[in-house]
């Protein structure tokens, strides 16, 4: 019987922890699924984890790892995957807005062979006007820059032990996963699944942290933008030899240009030109400052399950 790892990064999440343990208890337990949950507390500041560990004393099945700050999303489902045992991983939220229904279905599709299944989004549930246009925009820019369609992706997906094992051997410390399964290349299928409500606590989400993980993951995944500043430039070059052309023309049948707003304006485009070109190298070299540090993922301040319990107190009994 394989075994199913179910991660699940959790921030500020004590609300939800005893319910989303029940819930796939409840989805896997009677189709006699084998599995186990490792929960990765990204620095939580209430109780989140102490949640883990109350649940952890009571089941075998059930781990959980602490970081010893934030260090995102993208960290902790790295840190879980790291941690997992299981024949295959699922990557799940733990505000139980992706479903655990969904599981049988994609680990059906995992045992028919495919190594990888996408939890596509039927709907996206009930999401305010701005962020669903906001996330449509971000995703078929990425789609656009990747050539993968990811209009409908989440993070929300089975993965194989092998493609596991492949992903943990990228270094690269600005990861995007939701791209990198589908750069990875093995053959994938879908399940659609409706967004439920989120029913414990409140997303940690808001505009500004949405768009700055838009934009490092655009950043880490695409050189596009680089390619952006090189068309700035050609058209700054084009502008200028036409307006040289202009310029000259008017100057030998005798007509003088009124020079000083053109000129102002002229000054204004390439300087804010510059400044925004420079503002993209600048992301570019930032990027490559932190990858060339090679600083950690992530550090794991303290961890809990039933083995790691026990060794503490062999350990205690020895002394």
């Amino acid at each position: 019987m394989p075994l199913l790892s179910i991660i699940i990064p959790v921030y500020n999440e004590e609300e939800s922890i005893e319910h989303v343990i029940s819930a796939l208890r409840e989805t896997l337990s009677p189709e006699d699924i084998q599995f186990e949950i490792v929960f990765i507390c990204d620095g939580s500041l209430d109780a989140t984890f102490e949640q883990v560990v109350k649940q952890s004393d009571l089941a075998d099945n059930i781990r959980g790892y602490r970081f010893s700050r934030n260090f995102g999303k993208e960290a902790a489902i790295w840190a879980g995957l790291q941690n997992s045992s299981g024949d295959c991983c699922v990557v799940m939220d733990g505000d139980l807005q992706h479903p655990p229904k969904a599981l049988p279905k994609m680990l059906a599709k995992w045992q028919e062979g495919y190594k990888v299944v996408e939890g596509i989004k039927a709907s996206r549930g009930q999401e305010s006007a701005l962020y669903r246009f906001f996330s449509r925009t971000f995703y078929r820019v990425m789609s656009a820059l990747s050539g993968f369609d990811m209009r409908s992706s989440s993070d929300f997906k089975l993965l194989d032990r092998q493609v596991v094992q492949e992903l943990l051997k990228l270094d690269e410390r600005n990861t995007f996963f939701r791209g990198l399964s589908f750069w990875m290349g093995f053959p994938s299928t879908e399940v659609q699944y409706e967004v439920a409500p989120r029913e414990y606590g409140k997303s940690n989400w808001n505009f500004f942290k949405l768009f700055r993980y838009a934009l490092n993951n655009v950043i880490g995944f695409s050189t596009a933008p680089l390619q952006f500043v090189t068309g700035i430039g050609a058209i700054l070059v084009v502008a200028s030899i036409a307006l040289a052309i202009h310029t000259l023309v008017r100057f030998f049948i005798g007509e003088s240009l009124e020079g000083f707003t053109t000129v102002i304006l002229i000054l204004l485009f390439i300087g804010g030109s510059t400044m925004v070109s420079l503002g993209i190298i600048g992301l570019y070299v930032a990027k490559i400052y932190e990858e060339v540090k090679g600083r950690p993922r992530f550090i794991i301040s303290e961890s809990v399950s039933r083995e790691a319990v026990k060794s503490q107190q062999d350990y205690d009994l020895k002394e």
